[in-house]
């Protein structure tokens, strides 16, 4: 009786499994509740239980040989039921995995208290954020990875680790072109992670002043774009900034249209950063030739229109959709599939060497009527084999027709070989300035 009440569910499980119906029947259902608890009982000797059950108890229950083969049928499927699924048993393994990992990321986070308390001890004012130092994990991690998660997705992970061990040390405010549901502000999260304090402000111009009066520990704004070329405000502020430029972000950028229109022969106007409409000019020729394009500070600026005026559409990212809750229209119109915005980080502090780095200036010539002279400015980079992988022009708003020159090359301001070239083109410069050295992308 014991053995019967230990394995009564599991027998009932087996009776109900066949649909079998046992109550006119006590002697057979006793049989059958006996077999499956001595079949359960020991895995090794299964067949001598059957064996023993076939020659001693089956003939006094009255069980004939046709219903012992419909019992070892029942219960081979029985033992299949109790056995753990594959799938138990993987999600059982991801369990004790993720148990490992977050044991792992404490201890992680608890050396980084320790290298703050260290930090304290021996700086009066420790910097805690180090882009050298992240952009170095990140590039070991990506070194490693084997897949079958994306190089992207690698970094991404790390970014966030490491900005939550950040925020323990000292959490960082970071000014970005607000305001929420901005590109600028999915570049700084992609950049510092999201245990950072956000700081939106109205204009690019703002996320300059913020960072020069300790508003914000750094800045992140747009510097070019695949499509559409440099960001001329960003540009021209570089040249007169004290800031250092100390990191780079690049962000694949896909345009929403979005608004509370039916349709598209709704939309009177259309509301985005000059950028965007430069970016999406040929959808809007094709399907929004009668809209007014108008140009405001920021896509999430205008998606917050767009929220609230029937009649209109903005031309946003998919967090502008999310964040302020507005239906898709049309999807990536974007003119150029691969269309990316780069960015830059602003900071206080220079960055140091990584061996994989790129160094931004800005330049002019000393005699820009003289033919050739541009060429003479930057034959030492060709000499010394450094790769310039940027050279745009802007008004130097000095005089008219006067340029100045943004150049990007290769390599830190700091190693030996570039120094020496830095200095041969300062010397050839009516106007030159670094703007900063910081870890390559890519």
């Amino acid at each position: 009786m014991l053995c019967v009440t230990q394995h009564d569910d599991v027998s009932q499980s087996l009776l109900d499994f066949f649909d079998v119906s046992m109550a006119d029947d006590n002697h057979y259902h006793t049989g059958i509740c006996c077999t499956v608890a001595q079949f359960l009982a020991d895995d090794a000797e299964k067949d001598s239980t059957l064996a023993r059950l076939h020659h001693e108890s089956l003939p006094m229950w009255g069980i004939n040989q046709t219903e012992l083969a419909q019992i070892k049928h029942w219960l081979k499927e029985l033992m299949k039921m109790a056995q753990p699924s594959e799938l138990d048993s993987v999600r059982a393994q991801i369990d004790a995995l993720d148990i490992q990992i977050q044991d792992l990321i404490t201890q992680r986070a608890l050396l980084a208290e320790d290298v703050a308390k260290a930090k304290r001890a021996v700086e009066a004012k420790p910097h805690f954020y180090r882009p050298e130092r992240e952009a170095q994990v990140v590039q070991m991690a990506i070194a490693r990875n084997q897949g079958p998660l994306s190089d992207e997705t690698i970094q991404q992970l790390f970014r966030h680790i490491m900005s939550a061990c950040l925020a323990l040390q000292q959490p960082l405010s970071v000014a970005y072109l607000g305001p929420k549901g901005t590109y600028s502000q999915a570049a700084a999260e992609k950049h510092f992670g999201q245990s950072i304090e956000q700081k939106p402000v109205r204009s690019i111009e703002s996320v300059f002043q913020a960072v020069l009066k300790g508003q914000a520990n750094y800045g992140v704004v747009p510097v070019e774009n695949s499509s559409e070329g440099g960001v001329n405000t960003t540009l021209d502020t570089l040249v007169t900034t004290s800031l250092q430029l100390c990191g780079e972000v690049e962000l694949p950028i896909h345009h929403y249209l979005l608004s509370h229109a039916p349709d598209l022969a709704q939309i009177k106007r259309v509301y985005s950063h000059q950028q965007s409409l430069g970016q999406c000019q040929h959808w809007l020729n094709e399907n929004l030739p009668h809209a007014q394009l108008l140009a405001v500070v920021s896509n999430a600026d205008a998606a917050q229109r767009a929220r609230i005026e029937p009649d209109v559409a903005a031309i946003a990212g998919e967090t502008a959709m999310q964040f302020y809750r507005l239906p898709a229209l049309a999807q990536q119109i974007e003119d150029h599939p691969r269309n990316t915005t780069r960015f830059v980080v602003l900071g206080q502090y220079q960055t140091q060497p990584t061996g994989h780095d790129k160094t931004s200036l800005v330049l002019s010539s000393a005699d820009a009527d003289h033919a050739g002279d541009l060429y003479r400015i930057l034959k030492p980079l060709a000499k010394a084999n450094i790769n310039m992988t940027k050279i745009e022009s802007r008004p130097s708003h000095q005089s008219n027709w006067n340029y100045v020159f943004f150049i990007d090359i290769e390599g830190h301001q700091l190693d030996d070989k570039l120094r020496r070239v830095l200095q041969k083109l300062r010397q050839r410069c009516a106007f030159f300035k670094i703007l900063g050295s910081y870890p390559r992308v890519g």
